[in-house]
């Protein structure tokens, strides 16, 4: 059943609209039943797209809408595969624009895409190569201010000509010269580009904008309240004359500033479309009235903010439980314990999740769970970032692109060639002949092993293109003859096969670009793997977009959340306010019950501090609350906090 606004969001279907969704309040659901609405009304379903942030969001969103259009006796036909609606990422859209344009760009179609770790080796190759010390110049710290400067929308000829500068700025333009360099050099673009190149293709050519705007007649984004500079540039010149564009958003839960997100963008949308509508989405489908009652006070205290205020029909429910530690030891032991008399009682571990500020704070965490032999996965170890996982895909995409000199100097001795780095080294710099006779042998057998790979992936399907790669290469060999880390590795090689199966539907070609994309383009959300009974461990802003039965926010502690970075001078309102946004997350992904809990003391990168509540458990009303205790609290319970000896 939808309600009436629902219902309202639905039936509006030509010019702008603005859909202002509150946490829970079926926003998924408006956009999937709107697409409906419009193929109903005979909008042909490859006219629309759909735009949203994680590849577990679009792939949640495409089977929806799938399964709508096929079951919908209106319709009287299945929706064939070629006119389903266009449901991706912001980054897969580059990635099929830029494929689609790659001769525009001096691109091959089958380019590579830098992770964050191809960026970072390139960052200190260009550091090498400019004479600067790694140590001294944080590689991390370039590569992010890089990738901020393309959010904005800006080239490194942009940057070159910025007014203010500095001795560290000089530096990020000089290696970021470079770092285009050896992007070209290996026919690569990084995620940023996957964005900003296909900005400035939409911008500077007449028509490839026309050919797109005609193609997607309604444009659907949702979590517009995430979008960065460049995001924002891209809708902008997707949507043609008719401006049917329709964003879903909530401004109270902006909590990406740090990675280019502008929250003005949703601010502002009725100054960029003055003729747009406004409709509010307040009813919660997730939450017990405590809940949306204790996250309607924190978000209150925000200005900056269309007001809103969220409601259910899900009944009070129970309170909310507040536990004081004597340091992070007794809370991680508490929060354990407490699942663990949960999981007994029937709870399902996969509904139970422990939310932090920051990712120091698993460590005691994951003790507190082995201790108790509680099954919990954490998310931030990335399935794609492991090294077997890398290895082979590089294969795939050395395979497709040659070109691709990072992919190679990986996987050129991997398994072992008797191929040397320095040897590696003459062949990058065209210096082969004073290669070895017998070294040369063995780097033509390697290119010809990238021929057999490039002319499987054009003949086989994804997942028989893996598994002629874990064969041929000889990894699957070298993995099977040892055992304990090795092989792990041979079963994760195994679990990558059973991935490729999910792109084997698709025609031939498709379906290895679509696994190579998404691959590159997976986040921490995407390790959810729904099969695994467990427990999840996550930062607040990994928890974004999802929801559990239990939620236990940790370490609510004045500097931790809100973190210290908000008592920084000439911090922006929008900054000071987005803790309490992240606050207001938080809260707002438990439907049943919310544990929060803090420690007297807490070490913090090896120094031991003395901790006051969070200003956040302060501001829930008392009526909402309740004290939490548990048995093996009994040994520090009593123990003064000014006894306590620091020596």
């Amino acid at each position: 059943m939808l309600n009436d606004k629902q219902k309202e969001a639905i039936s509006t279907t030509e010019g702008p609209l603005l859909i202002l969704a509150g946490a829970g309040a079926g926003k998924t659901k408006t956009i999937a039943e709107r697409i409906k609405h419009l193929v109903q009304n005979g909008v042909a379903p490859s006219k629309i797209l759909a735009i949203t942030f994680t590849n577990k969001a679009a792939r949640e969103m495409k089977e929806r809408v799938e399964k709508m259009l096929d079951e919908d006796k209106v319709l009287n036909r299945p929706v064939s595969m070629n006119e389903r609606p266009f449901v991706s990422t912001f980054h897969s859209l580059g990635v099929h624009i830029i494929k689609e344009q790659s001769s525009k760009l001096g691109l091959r179609r089958h380019f590579t895409i830098f992770d964050r770790d191809d960026s970072k080796k390139a960052i200190k190759e260009a550091l090498e190569k400019c004479g600067l010390d790694v140590k001294t110049h944080d590689p991390n710290r370039v590569l992010s201010i890089i990738s901020k400067e393309k959010g904005r929308g800006l080239t490194a000829e942009d940057y070159e000509n910025r007014s203010e500068r500095g001795y560290f700025s000089d530096v990020v333009e000089m290696v970021w010269k470079e770092y285009e360099k050896i992007l070209k050099r290996d026919g690569a673009l990084d995620f940023d580009d996957l964005l900003l190149k296909t900005a400035r293709l939409l911008r500077a050519d007449l028509d490839v904008r026309h050919y797109y705007q005609k193609t997607w007649d309604y444009i659907h984004v949702d979590e517009y309240q995430d979008t960065s500079g460049v995001q924002y540039e891209i809708c902008k010149l997707l949507v043609g004359p008719k401006r049917n564009f329709c964003v879903v958003g909530d401004i109270d839960q902006n909590i990406y500033s740090w990675r280019g997100a502008d929250i003005k963008n949703i601010l502002d949308f009725e100054k960029d479309y003055p003729e747009a509508k406004i409709i509010l989405l307040e009813e919660n489908y997730r939450s017990t009235k405590t809940i949306l009652d204790a996250a309607n006070v924190i978000i209150e205290k925000n200005k900056i903010r269309r007001k809103k205020t969220l409601f259910t029909s899900q009944g009070t429910g129970e309170k909310i439980g507040i536990f004081q530690g004597f340091d992070e030891s007794a809370e991680a032991e508490f929060i354990a314990s407490k699942v663990e008399q949960m999981i007994d009682e029937g709870a399902e571990p996969r509904d139970i999740a422990v939310l932090y500020r920051a990712n120091f704070q698993s460590r005691v965490l994951e003790e507190a769970f082995m201790g108790h032999r509680i099954s919990y996965q954490l998310l931030g170890t990335r399935f794609f970032e492991r090294k077997e996982i890398k290895d082979i895909l590089s294969y795939l995409r050395a395979g497709l692109n040659p070109e691709s000199l990072s992919d190679i100097k990986r996987i050129i001795n991997v398994p072992t060639r008797g191929i040397g780095k320095s040897s590696v080294a003459k062949l990058f710099s065209g210096a082969e002949v004073d290669v070895s006779n017998s070294t040369q042998e063995k780097i033509k057998d390697f290119y010809k092993l990238l021929k057999k790979i490039k002319s499987c992936a054009e003949e086989k399907n994804p997942s028989e293109t893996i598994q002629f790669i874990l064969k041929e290469s000889g990894l699957e060999d070298e993995w099977k003859e040892k055992k304990g880390e090795e092989l792990d590795r041979l079963e994760n090689a195994y679990e990558l096969i059973a991935f490729a199966k999910r792109y084997d539907s698709l025609s031939l070609g498709q379906g290895i670009e679509e696994l190579l994309s998404d691959s590159a383009l997976n986040s921490d959300q995407d390790e959810l793997r729904e099969e695994k009974n467990a427990v999840r461990l996550m930062t607040v802003h990994a928890s974004k977009g999802l929801e559990f039965g239990t939620i236990f926010i940790a370490g609510l502690e004045d500097g931790l959340f809100p973190h210290q970075k908000i008592t920084k001078e000439n911090i922006t309102p929008e900054e000071a306010e987005e803790e309490r946004r992240l606050f207001y997350v938080a809260l707002t992904r438990a439907k049943k019950k919310i544990f929060l809990s803090y420690a007297q003391l807490r070490t913090v990168f090896g120094s031991r501090q003395v901790n006051i509540p969070s200003e956040f458990i302060f501001d829930i009303p008392e009526e909402l609350t309740e004290e939490e205790t548990f048995e093996g609290e009994d040994s520090w319970k009593e123990k003064p906090l000014l006894d306590i000896s620091f020596d």
